[in-house]
């Protein structure tokens, strides 16, 4: 090949021309990232080098090995092979810049090493082809919420470039040494161009991803620190704000929130580009720059059902929910809540539940039941059974509640409730942004747990069972924390609970979103369910991609925005309701029994479908259900 070194162009020697060009690239380059470093500097601290060994196992997994694009196949593959290729032109650059730059150096170009030159051919044929796989995808066929912007025709066009150039270098270097320089110099020239660009452009994602998913949180509970919230630049933590910059706008987020789906003001992919304008928009004229109120609008935070979805998705691990709880924080603070949250959080202030019922009505639920539930503030008992708000106050889950006392009953389990020392767990105070109700909340409940006397607790609410799990101190009993499902496939498989008479039902089941995506916990329902004989036919989204019903994060507390299109939990039931012959819909959640039973009523399938709690099923099975409690299809 020839040497750039010894070819002149007007009488200017080549390295000098590459000089000027490296020096420009990266001084461009540089300027920029720099600016992007002052901006994150400037924010709120926060600790993401801990774990450095579990951190990089995250990224030979999501960056080297590209785990969670592959979710979507046919573009995962087509993005494997651009990184791939991406990666490999990347070090052949360096090296090749450097021979470049520095001629008297004794190393060889990088394409005349025969393995590289091989592997550097290979990628660009696989690499163009799945270019064209992506631009196809992304102009032609684009899935919901994909945009066909002319920043990533750029993009592909300039790795295209570098690819076809790389090829085009290599075809003719023995037939035409001078075309296999020219195809050289627009190889590198075409790179450095990119290299100055980047930082410029949507696509800086190509840089920030892998730093994403290197100091992404290692806790899947979706929330920040505590702090007062946030409304400026500076108010947010690096992290936060880095999460625009490593964004791709794939539109991923957008295809699973159901907030989008809905038709409501929230976009988890213009969330992040709102971030991203934050942070490069210029603070030179000393004006603070506001994310809240100037970008996004309050309809936007409050749209939030905090189902996870967007962060278990996103191949950057980007963390939309706690900029949005960083947010409702400054919110609440402000007083700038609708009445109804408002009505709420005074409940849950004075009486300990968001129905604003007296504590001493609580345990109300137990009346009737033929035997009396211990009191484990008296009595110890292995199981501390953590009802729940709506599992014993709302007239719609009473019978669900009741049922599953009977199951434990039944199975000989030892078990005991706080009766009306039980406050609200403050799983969903705390993501609406009412951080000092939550810890007014917690501390009650923490004094109650540590006067009562138990081994384990165990909830029929995965809201409750989340944050009794992962945001409460462990060091109530043994620290386990289990959810009735987990209890249920325990004593189905110690041979405590009978099953009487199979119902012989085809059902499908709800993975509701506290349970599945933040805490992976999706095979004890579905146990429970083969133990009971009936058939299960899943729906379309299930286990970690389940649909979320639309009451998290507060939701269930707030007014419907009106001109929506669908709420969320409407879709989930006709997604249920197409399944052939299933008319069960089995859930695990009380929240998910009181949003379905309302949307089978507006989306006018009764008599199609019925709404079951699990522990219904099974305390049908062995015969426990009470007739006036049952509410299965006829």
């Amino acid at each position: 090949m020839l040497d750039p070194a010894t070819t002149t162009y007007f009488d200017v020697p080549g390295y000098a021309y590459l000089w000027a060009l490296t020096l420009l690239s990266c001084s461009l380059f540089g300027r920029q990232v720099l600016r992007y470093i002052d901006v994150l500097r400037e924010a709120r601290k926060e600790n993401r080098w801990d774990k450095i060994a579990h951190r990089l196992r995250l990224f030979v997994a999501n960056v080297l090995g590209q785990r969670r694009l592959l979710a979507e196949p046919v573009a995962g593959v087509a993005h494997f092979i651009i990184f791939w290729a991406f990666v490999l032109y990347a070090l052949t650059f360096g090296w090749n810049l450097v021979r470049g730059l520095l001629p008297f150096l004794p190393i060889p170009w990088s394409d005349d090493v025969h393995g590289i030159a091989l592997a550097l051919e290979l990628f660009a044929v696989l690499g163009l082809v799945a270019l064209a796989v992506v631009a196809v995808r992304r102009y032609i066929f684009p899935p919901p919420r994909l945009e066909k912007s002319l920043d990533a025709a750029v993009i592909l066009a300039l790795i295209a470039l570098v690819l076809a150039s790389s090829l085009c270098m290599q075809a003719s270097k023995a037939r035409s040494p001078e075309l296999s320089l020219a195809f050289w110099w627009v190889h590198m020239v075409t790179v450095l161009g990119f290299l100055a660009y980047l930082p410029y452009s949507k696509h800086l994602h190509l840089l920030a991803a892998p730093f994403g998913v290197i100091f992404t949180s290692l806790h899947t509970t979706g929330m920040p620190a505590t702090s007062e919230g946030a409304e400026q630049r500076q108010d947010f933590t690096w992290r936060q704000l880095f999460s625009g910059l490593a964004c791709a706008e794939c539109g991923r987020c957008d295809r699973v929130c159901p907030s989008v789906g809905s038709g409501y003001a929230l976009s988890p992919k213009v969330l992040m580009r709102q971030v991203k304008d934050a942070v490069r928009m210029s603070d030179r004229s000393q004006t603070p720059v506001r994310l809240l109120g100037d970008r996004v609008k309050p309809e936007e935070i409050w749209a939030c059902t905090t189902c996870y979805a967007c962060m278990e998705r996103c191949p950057v691990f980007n963390e939309h929910l706690p900029l949005l709880i960083e947010m409702r924080r400054h919110l609440v603070l402000q007083g700038q809540v609708e009445h109804r949250i408002q009505e709420t959080l005074t409940n849950l202030a004075r009486y300990g539940n968001s129905f604003g019922v007296s504590p001493r009505a609580r345990a109300k639920w137990t009346q009737g039941l033929g035997f009396t539930i211990k009191d484990a503030r008296k009595e110890p008992v292995e199981y501390l059974w953590f009802v729940g708000d709506y599992a014993s106050y709302d007239p719609r889950v009473i019978p669900a509640t009741r049922a599953m006392a009977r199951v434990l009953e039944f199975a000989g389990v030892n078990f005991g409730i706080l009766y009306e020392d039980e406050q609200n767990a403050g799983n969903d105070v705390r993501r609406i942004g009412e951080e000092g109700l939550f810890e007014m909340l917690s501390e009650k409940n923490q004094k109650s747990l540590d006067s009562a006397y138990f081994k384990q607790i165990v909830t029929t609410d995965p809201h409750t069972y989340h944050v009794l799990k992962n945001e409460y101190p462990a060091n109530h009993g043994d620290g386990r924390v289990l959810h009735s499902t987990e209890l249920l496939a325990q004593l189905f498989r110690a041979g405590k609970l009978p099953v009487r008479r199979r119902p012989g039902l085809l059902i499908t089941y709800h993975d509701p979103c506290y349970l599945s995506r933040y805490n992976g916990l999706v095979e004890a329902p579905r146990q429970v369910l083969s133990e009971l004989g009936a058939t299960l036919l899943e729906l379309r989204r299930n286990r970690y991609n389940s649909y979320c019903c639309g009451a998290g994060g507060g939701r269930i507390w707030m007014e419907d925005v009106p001109g929506i299109t669908e709420r969320p939990a409407e879709n989930r039931v006709r997604e249920a309701a197409v399944l052939q012959g299933v008319r069960t819909l089995v859930v695990a959640c009380p929240k998910d029994l009181v949003m379905f039973q309302d949307a089978i009523k507006t989306a006018g399938l009764q008599g199609k479908l019925v709404v079951k709690d699990l522990s219904e099923l099974v305390a049908q099975s062995v015969g426990l259900m009470e007739r006036s409690e049952s509410n299965v299809a006829a």
